[in-house]
């Protein structure tokens, strides 16, 4: 079996090991639905990004808890924002500051998994925000970013509208 085998491996077992550690979180926190098959990570209202602003991560360089009176939608998502200004510059181009494959984990995508996005464990790459499932997964993520978004962007038309337990 090759390296490149055995690591793919070692990492899709990590991923499953974490994956099934978001089960044991309080469910308030949960914004993953395996059984969905949109192409936005959301909760059960229709929340995107556990309701943090991603207008901060460009701004501030840090994930920030958004408010209900700060709201906008973007492709059947509502995003909530810290302050008015986020929401009027989200609204004003979305598609910057929308996280990349739907706020599904970026390696997970490049294994060809939807997980979920974990808030806390993201990265700005070319302008774009990338979400993973968690911080040792991201450490992953980040040791190929390059050839991790070429395979997570291969792979993304194909699974992006398939429910994450069929993958």
């Amino acid at each position: 079996m090759s390296h490149t085998t055995l690591y793919r491996r070692s990492l899709l077992a990590a991923l499953i090991s974490a994956a099934s550690l978001v089960t044991l979180m309080p469910q308030q926190a949960l914004a993953y639905d395996e059984n969905s098959v949109s192409a936005l990570n959301t909760d059960a209202k229709g929340i995107a990004v556990h309701g943090h602003d991603v207008v901060a991560y460009f701004t501030d360089g840090a994930p920030l808890a958004g408010k209900a009176e700060f709201k906008a939608s973007h492709e059947g998502a509502t995003y909530l924002f810290a302050t008015a200004a986020h929401r009027d510059a989200f609204k004003a181009n979305p598609a910057k500051y929308a996280p990349a494959f739907g706020g599904f984990c970026a390696m997970g995508v490049a294994l060809d998994k939807k997980l979920d996005g974990d808030p806390t464990a993201w990265k700005i790459v070319d302008g774009k925000l990338y979400l993973n499932v968690n911080k040792d997964v991201q450490k992953k993520w980040l040791e190929d970013v390059p050839g991790n978004l070429v395979k997570a962007n291969g792979n993304w038309p194909q699974i992006k509208d398939k429910a994450p337990k069929d993958l």
